[in-house]
């Protein structure tokens, strides 16, 4: 079930984001705490392991995260969890989404890409082990 993320939820976030993101780019329970008490950052969290986080600023968002345990992918839930974002943000007046993805991160930008998401630049070095990254974006048609 989706769930609007909290920082009641720091530990369940943490923990996936540790599953998902090895070593140093992997975020503690204190930061992700902060992080979705922060002005302007929401998100959602499913307990089927996965969760998604972003950023507002006017018409604008950034997805700072999104991560699905290992174990549940391939089953929809980044799908569903991208897409019950999008809807949120979509009834928040946003227009434009942006966001950073590894370059090598194929099943990624395949998720992005099938929601109409496009390259907008590349980041190199991005990543603390050196990767790249791609910057997409997402033009946000209103609501219906």
């Amino acid at each position: 079930m989706i769930l609007p993320a909290t920082a009641a939820h720091a530990t369940a976030l943490a923990s996936i984001h540790a599953h998902c993101f090895a070593g140093q780019d992997a975020w503690s329970a204190k930061a992700l705490a902060a992080l979705v008490c922060s002005p302007g950052v929401s998100g959602l969290i499913d307990d089927r392991g996965g969760f998604v986080l972003w950023r507002l600023a006017v018409d604008e968002a950034d997805i700072v995260t999104l991560a699905v345990m290992p174990e549940t992918r391939r089953q929809g839930l980044g799908t569903a969890l991208l897409a019950s974002a999008l809807d949120t943000l979509r009834d928040q007046a946003v227009t434009r989404i942006f966001l950073e993805v590894a370059e090598t991160n194929e099943a990624a930008i395949a998720l992005y890409r099938k929601f109409g998401f496009v390259t907008a630049g590349r980041r190199p070095a991005y990543y603390a082990n050196g990767a790249a990254a791609l910057l997409l974006r997402l033009a946000l048609p209103p609501p219906a």
